[in-house]
């Protein structure tokens, strides 16, 4: 007989825990993490997914990419490429457990006959890895080379201790590799061909001191490719720079097989094809998001009420609520933008941005600081909906300074209700000298009038005004102009 294991991830109103046993002692995992599925091979009797449906030679692909996901695992948290190597050695049957648990989170992409890419397998087995190393600590090496049977805790194999100094090695490494001048006195080609695009050599070791990887990429395998890619899109290339240095991943994962396809599912939920060179100077990290991890955001966008027109058109202009989680940040933040009373979908259409904020951090001081003046909360919801910007500030820098202000200006409170963009103005720029001289030419505007207007239709305005004045006052304004 042989045992497969694979994840579930599913909630179980039982705390039971499933046993792995064969007459030793077995690790015991928690139900809601796993499932073992029999394969008896006399009997031919399987469990819920047939690995039938998987090909030999698939089937010796995927180990192999296990194997190698788990020596990049083990070597990332400080193992010598010797004693990776050997613990992959001795663990055939964990290997064996990692790629049965692809079946099993993947399954529909089985039985329609599609093969899982390298990236959507990092993606799949890394953060069970990181958990199991959260779980077992020191003794991670023992738990995978001991699988299924429970590691001997008094005498780690290798343990593993994701030591400072051998972070900082890998990252001397890079910036070393970086900076290297070969023998004919040049620096490596990548590097040469990241300066002529505008890069200077500080950037790029800063680069290689954030993702140590970037250093090792090739110049005609992955930077030069993707550097064109993103040319032929219309980025400019003085853009080039910027979106390297914030996502230099981009060049490291596949034109055809992940980019391309990505970029093709945002088209087809709406984003704007004619607005990508913007999109990805916006958000580079868009396009390195698995599928799903989108579908799932735009999934929530659905469940607010947004049309596909309006989800595409906040994809294009806010690409980054999709790093955004559903489950820990937009949907506690949905809930408590309603509880304000706000319409959040129209919300999400107008200020999408306001949903990666902290709602401890950010929202809820907000929403203090103009209860404590005196608003209710339907007027601070009201304010909110009319101007959804009004969270995105801070409350020493720019709250508090215009609301000291505005006490001294001749409005009511109700005026920062229906006019709420009172506070995007600059009060130094904008409000102060406007204030002023609306004042001295003794009349009065809304409070809308006197900030949102342009210069000139401000002055016409305020003359407009002072003839109103005058009229009533049975002046003749021209020659108190003229005075």
């Amino acid at each position: 007989m042989e045992a497969f294991c694979a994840l579930r991830f599913a909630d179980f109103a039982s705390p039971r825990q499933v046993l792995f046993s064969t007459g030793r002692t077995r690790l015991v995992f928690p139900q809601k993490l796993f499932f073992c599925r029999a394969r008896f091979a006399d009997s031919g009797i399987e469990g819920s997914f047939s690995l039938k449906l998987v090909s030999p030679a698939l089937l010796a692909a995927e180990k192999e990419e296990a194997k190698a996901v788990l020596t990049l695992f083990l070597k990332k948290q400080g193992l010598s490429n010797t004693i990776a190597a050997r613990t992959i050695n001795k663990s055939e049957l964990f290997v064996d457990h990692l790629v049965a648990r692809l079946h099993s989170v993947h399954k529909s992409r089985y039985l329609v006959g599609r093969e899982l890419t390298t990236l959507e397998i990092r993606e799949a087995l890394i953060p069970y890895l990181e958990s199991l190393l959260e779980e077992h600590g020191i003794y991670m090496v023992d738990v995978v080379e001991s699988f299924p049977d429970a590691p001997v805790k008094a005498k780690p194999v290798a343990p593993i201790i994701k030591s400072q100094s051998s972070i900082d090695l890998k990252k001397l490494k890079a910036i070393s590799r970086v900076s290297e001048i070969g023998p004919a006195g040049k620096l490596p080609p990548h590097i040469l061909y990241l300066l002529e695009l505008g890069m200077d050599l500080d950037q790029i070791k800063g680069i290689a001191r954030r993702f140590p990887s970037f250093a090792y990429y090739s110049l005609e395998g992955k930077i030069k490719p993707t550097v064109e890619f993103l040319l032929d899109l219309g980025v400019p290339k003085s853009d080039i720079p910027t979106i390297l240095t914030k996502r230099p991943q981009l060049c490291g994962i596949s034109l055809y097989e992940n980019i391309m396809p990505t970029m093709r599912f945002l088209e087809n939920l709406g984003v704007d094809k004619k607005q990508w060179a913007k999109v990805i100077y916006r958000f580079p990290a868009l396009l390195t998001y698995s599928r799903q991890k989108v579908k799932t955001t735009v999934d929530f966008l659905y469940e607010m009420g947004l049309s596909e027109e309006i989800i595409g058109k906040v994809l294009t202009r806010c690409p980054n609520i999709i790093s955004y989680s559903v489950e820990d940040k937009l949907r506690p933040t949905a809930d408590y933008f309603r509880s304000l009373g706000v319409d959040v979908g129209v919300l999400l259409h107008r200020s999408p941005t306001v949903f990666g904020l902290s709602i401890e951090g950010n929202l809820k001081p907000v929403t203090e600081f103009f209860y404590e003046r005196g608003y209710t909360m339907e007027e601070i919801g009201t304010m909110l909906s009319r101007y959804g910007a009004l969270y995105t500030f801070s409350l020493a820098e720019n709250l508090m300074p215009k609301w000291e202000f505005f006490l001294t200006m001749d409005y009511s409170k109700s005026e920062l209700v229906k006019f709420p963009q009172y506070f995007g103005y600059s009060l130094v720029e904008r409000i102060k000298p406007r204030y002023a001289l609306m004042k001295e030419c003794g009349v009065m505007l809304l409070l809308n009038q006197l900030l949102s207007l342009s210069a000139a239709n401000f002055d016409k305005a305020l003359n407009k005004k002072i003839q109103k004045l005058a009229a009533g006052n049975g002046v003749d304004p021209k020659s108190d102009v003229d005075q």
